[in-house]
Parts: structure tokens; C-alpha cells; sequence
């Protein structure tokens, strides 16, 4: 495969998971189309025109010519300068490596993580939050997580892709899509009772299971097993963590239980006082199951996939 057909093959699929429906997501790009058009021309020169096809600006080919013929990736969770020496080491040994591909973004996809972070205020709504409060809660959060990238020297990898001249993509939200829509619709079809077993329906799951052995495992931080799970709120994409005030609020629509990647201790506590029940699936098996479910459709097209850097690869069968 190019390259060009591998980043438009995930964000096709980050689309077709993305928890705010078709609708809400062609809502997105028509109006990103519509603040494009009404541009002066200076500005759309500074205007990232690839948001026009792509609604998620934490998922980007960061170095490399589109067309780049790929037969063999290395993957992983995070992806610094030591991970693309991995690759040209790899390389150097007869085992060529013609894309490194990050989950967590890097590059220009770190700088514009904050801009994703709108789909939580659907998310929110849909779980019974008025749309506007969703909106107003989030504001502050967004501006925060974007005034806090400001200062990150977030272009060392690309750089040394550059510098070695290995291709360099992110995939971010598209593959916290695909977890997030997995494991809502598990937790809506087995309707679990008890937090205790939300955990053992996790691991059942290969990366669950592999993460237990690493002590990482699924741990619940506010409730005990015995409690009653009651409505569940998968909470795992939307780019980093939301606003503290979505507890109250979320607690006032009736949601009983957040499943989350990891959590703040701030966050826990405003969860806590809000008497919701919080599961840690775990950062590193959530993340993996999430880019597994985008890996396995590139590994059916004939695209070889080495693991590195936290990334626990299962492959499902059909």
C-alpha cells in the first residue's frame, strides 16, 4: 500500500467508529469547509487544508511523500526519537521499515490535539448533558490543553524521521474511536451489573488479559465490585481528559459508571463526590485495542505490522 492510502484508510475507519454518528461528523467537515471558503487568501495559506477531508487534526502524516510504497510498519503507542533509531536499526539488518507508525500524536498532530477535543461535548449530549452546558464546560478545558502544548518541543521525532529519512504518520483519535466504540457496545448488549463484572468482561479481552499479567490491568479507583455498574459511559477518545465539571453534570443524567483509559487525581475526586463509579480499563491495553481493530484490516491487505513501544498486537479473527 502508499502511504497516501494507509493514513486515508484509518481515517475512513475513525469516521465510520466516530461515537458522534455520520451525521455529526459531516456536520464537522461542512463547516470546517465553510470557515475555509470565507478565509482571506493570506489566510488560507496558513489554514491546514487537510482538515477539510479529515476531522481529526491529531491524525497526520508528519514526514514523508504520500506515495510512498509500504510493505512493513513498526507500530507503537508512543513514538520518539529512540523508536525511529529502532526503525533505522531494523533496517540496517535486513528488515527494511518503510513507516513508523504512532498512536499518541507527535509533530504537528501534538500541537492541534486540543481540536479534537469537541467531540467529547457530543458525547456528553448524547449521554443526557444539555449541549450548551457540554459546550461551556469543555471551553475552558480545550483553551487549557492548548495553552499547555504552547511550550512542548513536540517535532523531535518528525525530526529524526527527516533526518533518516523514514516516513512518520500519527493515528490518535481514529484508533480511540474504535475502542471507545467497541467497548460500548459490549457494555450495552452484556449490560453488566456489578463493577465487578464490567472487570471480568475485561479480561476476557486479549489485551485485558495481557495487561493483568504486566500489573496493568482493569482496576476500579472510585466504587467497590460489589456496587452496581448501572448506565456505563465508555469515556476513551475525544483527544486527552475532559473538563472536571462533566461529573456533576454527568451524575444529574443518570450515568452510573465511567470506563476510562486513566484518570487524573482531580478528576477522581470530583467523580467521587459525585458518587460515579470509575473503571481504569488501563492506558496501554486500551490504546492497543483500539489501533488492533485499525492494524487488522492493514495486515489483511498485506502489510507486515512490527510491535513496539507498549503496543500489546492481537490479531482478531473473522
Amino acid at each position: 500500500m502508499k502511504l497516501r492510502e494507509i493514513y486515508e484508510y484509518v481515517v475512513v475507519r475513525g469516521m465510520e467508529k466516530d461515537p458522534r454518528g455520520t451525521n455529526a461528523v459531516t456536520r464537522d467537515l461542512e463547516l470546517t469547509r465553510k470557515k475555509y471558503d470565507n478565509l482571506k487568501e493570506v489566510e488560507k495559506k496558513e489554514f491546514d487544508v487537510e482538515s477539510l477531508v479529515n476531522p481529526y487534526s491529531d491524525t497526520r502524516i508528519l514526514f514523508g511523500d504520500p506515495e510512498t510504497e509500504v510493505k512493513r510498519m513498526l507500530v507503537g503507542i508512543d513514538i520518539e526519537a529512540g523508536e525511529v533509531l529502532l526503525a533505522d536499526r531494523l533496517s540496517d539488518k535486513g528488515s527494511k521499515v518503510d513507516l513508523v507508525m504512532s498512536h499518541h500524536p507527535e509533530g504537528k498532530a501534538l500541537a492541534a490535539l486540543h481540536g479534537v477535543m469537541h467531540l467529547q461535548e457530543d458525547i456528553l449530549a448524547q449521554f443526557g448533558v444539555s449541549i450548551n452546558v457540554a459546550e461551556g464546560i469543555m471551553a475552558s478545558r480545550i483553551s487549557e490543553v492548548k495553552r499547555g502544548l504552547l511550550p512542548v518541543n513536540h517535532n523531535r521525532a518528525v525530526d529524526a524521521a527527516r533526518i533518516l529519512g523514514i516516513p512518520l504518520m500519527s493515528a490518535h483519535t481514529v484508533a480511540d474511536n474504535q475502542v471507545t466504540s467497541y467497548l460500548q457496545e459490549l457494555m450495552e448488549q452484556e449490560k453488566p451489573d456489578t463493577l465487578g463484572d464490567v472487570l471480568s468482561m475485561l479480561k476476557k479481552i486479549p489485551e485485558y488479559a495481557e495487561a493483568v499479567k504486566l500489573n496493568a490491568g482493569p482496576t476500579i479507583v472510585v466504587g467497590t465490585k460489589e456496587r452496581r455498574a448501572g448506565k456505563i459511559l465508555v469515556d476513551m477518545t475525544g483527544g486527552t481528559g475532559g473538563s472536571e465539571d462533566a461529573y456533576a453534570k454527568l451524575s444529574q443524567a443518570g450515568v452510573g459508571t465511567l470506563l476510562v483509559m486513566h484518570i487524573g487525581e482531580k478528576h477522581r475526586k470530583e467523580a467521587e463526590k459525585n458518587h460515579v463509579n470509575v473503571i481504569i480499563a488501563g492506558h496501554m491495553a486500551s490504546d492497543s485495542l483500539g489501533m488492533n481493530l485499525l492494524l487488522d484490516g492493514l495486515e489483511e491487505k498485506g502489510l507486515e505490522i512490527i510491535a513496539c513501544s507498549g503496543l500489546l498486537r492481537h490479531k482478531r479473527e473473522e
